[in-house]
């Protein structure tokens, strides 16, 4: 196969870095990563980036919020009693909580009052645009 398509395995070298230039995660000194397009282990905005591409190929591309982690949303920050939290807290800290379903739900301790907690549930990449840059190592037929 000589292109990314809806129906390719691809290996990738890959870096993810924000608009001041700051590498989030990169494995262009680790093994690559391997997809099964469209099996949801990408952003499907990323996916479609790498519709066409071939082996050897480089390419960056830049996402705004909206296509990658979402926008900031207000709503997603909680106020939770203090009494709730039975571990020392820090800013920044990631803590995971549980939702109505049982689902795992991380979030992040963004300040600690007296009385309350500020928890920000939204992803920590939410409200950046993010800079992609991919290197095609392999492609294959899923079918």
């Amino acid at each position: 196969m000589s292109v990314v398509t809806a129906e390719s395995r691809v290996t990738l070298h890959f870096e993810l870095s924000l608009e001041d230039g700051q590498i989030v995660d990169s494995n262009f000194s680790k093994t690559p990563a391997s997809f099964m397009f469209g099996d949801g282990s990408l952003l499907p905005a990323f996916e479609k980036a790498l519709l066409g591409m071939s082996v050897g190929q480089e390419a960056s591309f830049t996402m705004a919020p909206e296509d990658s982690f979402g926008v900031h949303n207000e709503s997603n920050i909680q106020r939770i009693s203090r009494t709730q939290f039975s571990m020392d807290l820090e800013e920044g800290m990631v803590v995971s909580f549980a939702d109505v379903s049982k689902n795992e739900l991380p979030g992040v301790i963004a300040e600690i009052g007296e009385k309350e907690v500020l928890v920000d549930f939204n992803h920590p990449l939410a409200g950046r645009s993010l800079t992609f840059r991919v290197q095609i190592i392999s492609i294959e037929d899923a079918a």
